[in-house]
């Protein structure tokens, strides 16, 4: 059998610009003058993980902030939009992931974001439903943030796959190297903001295709 990855919320549904929406108005709740756009919150996004980002930015500062506290707002005030505005699914993704099934094989979300973001997004984008997927893999079950490879392991093990079976579809740096150390082979599926970073020997797709599958997928 063969297991379709989705490996980021982002993946799903293009939603990078109302997550940057999203931090810059926790960051107005909370008193920071901070405003994330353009290239310099391309650049943040090199690195894994909204908590550790805010930390990172503050200490870059000398400034002392909550960043649990404030990345806990980020994720409310992003849930709810996403709830709100409905979310589209990104190009290929309702027809991939049909292909997969039919064809028997497994599909897995497995992302290190919270279950309440994989919930919302899963809620609000017209087509999906969280019965598609065999597996939802969050921060619940995997504490360690991409690149470690561990959420893809983890993954794996549940679904009884070997990583030569299964593709893995990503939107950062992070998430490929986390699939490539797990051993699965990745293609690239930038979003909005991560479009111009650099993927190294992933394959790089603009939309997803049925024929960039393995023929296990190919229902």
């Amino acid at each position: 059998m063969s297991a379709l990855l989705f490996g980021s919320i982002s993946t799903i549904a293009d939603t990078s610009e109302l997550q940057r929406e999203s931090f810059n108005e926790a960051f107005a709740s909370h008193g920071l003058d901070w405003r994330w756009e353009g290239e310099e919150y391309r650049e943040l996004l090199r690195g894994n993980g909204g908590a550790d980002r805010i930390a990172a930015y503050a200490a870059e500062r000398g400034q002392d902030v909550d960043a649990a506290a404030v990345h806990a707002t980020k994720s409310e005030l992003f849930q709810q939009k996403a709830l709100a505005g409905g979310l589209t699914a990104r190009p290929g993704v309702l027809e991939t992931l049909r292909s997969a099934k039919h064809a028997g094989g497994k599909v897995a979300l497995v992302t290190t974001t919270s279950p309440a973001n994989v919930a919302a997004v899963l809620q609000a984008t017209e087509g999906i439903e969280p019965a598609d997927f065999d597996l939802l893999v969050d921060n619940a079950q995997v504490g360690e943030s991409k690149p470690d490879p561990a959420s893809y392991a983890y993954a794996l093990q549940t679904l009884g796959e070997q990583a030569a079976d299964a593709v893995a579809v990503e939107d950062n740096v992070g998430g490929v190297q986390a699939a490539q150390a797990a051993g699965v082979e990745v293609l690239a599926f930038p979003n909005t903001n991560t479009a111009g970073h650099d993927f190294g020997s992933a394959r790089v797709v603009d939309q997803l295709a049925t024929a960039d599958l393995p023929t296990g997928l190919q229902g």
